[in-house]
């Protein structure tokens, strides 16, 4: 029994030492390799042209629409009417 712990124990030892250095290996293959192609395209910078905002149907200082609060006031309405909640 003593014998397949130790089995067990060395076969998950060799796993993690397998994983670790493959990953490092894999992080030391990309560091190299974007170095280079970060340097050459360095971060791209904002333009300075404003986006204009997209246009919606809100006439409200609140940003909701009349057609939007109508229908869920109905709603509330229609809700209270159905579960005789009376306010």
């Amino acid at each position: 029994m003593d014998q397949i712990f130790i089995e067990a124990g060395t076969l998950m030892l060799a796993g993690m030492v397998f994983v670790f250095a493959f990953l490092g290996l894999l992080v030391i293959i990309i560091s190299t390799v974007l170095a280079p192609l970060a340097n050459k395209y360095p971060d791209a910078k904002p333009s300075s042209v404003p986006v204009p905002a997209a246009k919606s149907d809100t006439n409200t200082e609140q940003g909701i629409s009349p057609a939007i609060v109508a229908a869920i006031t109905s709603a509330v309405v229609r809700y209270r009417q159905q579960h005789k909640i009376t306010k």
